[in-house]
């Protein structure tokens, strides 16, 4: 595979990287097929599956309405890697990043339990997605006695 259709995760904030690398790769194919990518994210330092590779293909099992993916150790016997052909677009972070805060508030939480949740979005992009949510009614706030609760609606 050429060095455009490959990436590696390793010391990267893997959401965002690969969103945005698989991104670009559907956009510079106008629309034909964008080819295979390789995604190298190793297999973990006692070959049991790693923190990258458990959540890259978590979110890959999530999004097979946008891509195709065959386990790196099914094709190449690699379990360092993943390949990935893409169908169409996948959601910008900040629209992950608003699924996943109204999915957390289906049982009402405070504010101050979200932002702890989600505070490695930022602090502001998280805000941002709570009052995205609210503006598009999708969250609401909920009393228990004194204090104030998000719930998704």
């Amino acid at each position: 595979m050429s060095e455009l259709n490959r990436l590696d995760l390793h010391g990267l904030t893997w959401s965002e990287a690969f969103i945005g690398f698989f991104n670009d790769a559907v956009l510079r194919a106008n629309g034909a097929h964008a080819g295979n990518l390789e995604v190298v994210h190793g297999y973990g330092s006692h070959g049991q599956g790693g923190t990258l590779r458990t959540r890259l293909r978590a979110f890959l099992e999530k999004h097979q309405d946008c891509l195709e993916f065959r386990l790196g150790e099914e094709i190449a016997r690699n379990p360092g890697s993943t390949i990935v052909t893409p169908l169409k677009l996948l959601p910008v972070t900040s629209e992950l990043l608003m699924e996943h805060i109204w999915n957390y508030c289906v049982n009402p939480k405070p504010m101050t339990k979200i932002t702890g949740k989600f505070r490695s979005g930022g602090d502001v992009a998280v805000k941002q997605a709570i009052d995205a949510l609210m503006k598009s009614k999708r969250l609401d706030i909920v009393h228990k006695g004194a204090v104030k609760l998000c719930k998704a609606v």
